[in-house]
C-alpha cells in the first residue's frame, strides 16, 4: 500500500500542530457539520484524529468509519478518540483510490485537508462519490496557500512562504487546491456543488488567534518544510533564517495574518 508524500511529515511536532489547528479552527470550519442518528459517515483521510474526535462528539448517534493510509497516524487517532471517551468511530487502514467498501455504503463523506496532498484528487473524488448512497452528501474542506496576506510583508518572508507551495507541488500535491474545489467536484459528477470561503484573520487584538493560528498553525506549518525545501535547493540556510524571522513579525504587535480556507458541500 503506497503512501502519498505528506509534505509536513509525520513527526510528533506535526501531530501537535494538527491538534492546535483543529482546536483553533473548529468553530469556523465545522460550523453546521452535524450528522443524524444512524447515519453512516466516512471520514476519508483522518490523519492523527485531530478532526475525528470533534466530528464524532458533535454527532454522537452517527457512526463513523475513519480511514487513513498511515498506520502510525491511525494509532494516534485511535488514542485521541479513546481519550475523548467516544465509542462511535471505527478505524481502518485504506487507500482512498481503492477503499475496501462496497458502493453506496455511506450516507455522508467528510474530507478535510486531504486532497491537497494527493496526486490524483479527481480520481479520489470520483471513487468517494461511488461510496455514497444516492442523495448522500460530501463535505470537503481545504486551504489555499495563495489566499494569504500578511503584514509586514517582505521579500524574505515571501521566499519561505513560496517554499511551502513549491515543496508540496514537487511532491505531487497542490497547496492551492481550495480554489479548485468547485470544478473538481463538478468534474467528479457531484450535484448541487456549493463552496464558501472561510477567512481566518489574526492581529494583536485577537491574541488567541495570533497564538493558535499565526504561531502554532502557520509558522509551525512553514517550519515543517525546512528540510524538504533545502534538500530541493529552493532556499539556503541564511535565506531560510531571515525569511522565518521576517514571517514571524506577522505574529508580533502590529502584525497581521489573513488566510482563506474553503468548505464545499455536494450531493451524489
Amino acid at each position: 500500500m503506497s503512501q502519498p508524500a505528506y509534505v509536513h511529515g509525520y513527526s510528533a511536532v506535526e501531530a501537535a500542530r494538527l491538534a492546535d489547528q483543529a482546536q483553533t479552527l473548529a468553530a469556523i470550519l465545522h460550523e453546521g457539520v452535524r450528522y443524524p442518528a444512524g447515519a453512516m459517515v466516512l471520514e476519508a483521510g483522518c490523519g492523527v484524529g485531530a478532526q475525528t474526535a470533534r466530528l464524532a462528539a458533535a454527532s454522537p448517534e452517527a457512526r463513523f468509519v475513519s480511514v487513513d493510509i498511515s498506520a502510525d497516524s491511525l494509532a494516534q487517532a485511535r488514542r485521541a478518540v479513546a481519550e475523548a471517551g467516544l465509542g462511535n468511530v471505527t478505524f481502518m487502514r485504506a487507500n482512498l483510490l481503492n477503499p475496501p467498501f462496497a458502493d453506496e455504503s455511506f450516507d455522508h463523506v467528510f474530507v478535510c485537508f486531504v486532497l491537497e496532498h494527493l496526486a490524483e484528487p479527481l480520481a479520489v473524488l470520483r471513487r468517494l462519490r461511488r461510496l455514497l448512497r444516492p442523495g448522500g452528501q460530501i463535505t470537503v474542506i481545504e486551504g489555499d496557500h495563495g489566499s494569504c496576506y500578511f503584514h509586514p510583508e517582505s521579500a524574505e518572508a515571501m521566499a519561505v512562504w513560496r517554499c511551502l507551495i513549491q515543496a508540496q507541488a514537487a511532491m505531487g500535491g497542490d497547496s492551492l487546491i481550495g480554489r479548485r474545489l468547485h470544478p473538481l467536484l463538478v468534474a467528479a459528477g457531484f450535484n448541487d456543488v456549493r463552496v464558501r470561503p472561510a477567512p481566518i484573520y489574526a492581529d494583536d487584538s485577537l491574541p488567541h488567534m495570533v497564538e493558535g493560528f499565526t504561531r502554532r498553525t502557520i509558522m509551525a506549518m512553514v517550519a515543517g518544510v525546512e528540510g524538504q525545501a533545502k534538500a530541493m535547493g529552493l532556499i539556503d540556510d541564511d535565506a531560510w533564517r531571515r525569511g522565518m524571522t521576517a514571517l514571524g513579525r506577522a505574529a508580533e504587535p502590529g502584525g497581521v495574518f489573513n488566510y482563506s480556507f474553503f468548505r464545499a458541500t455536494a450531493y451524489r
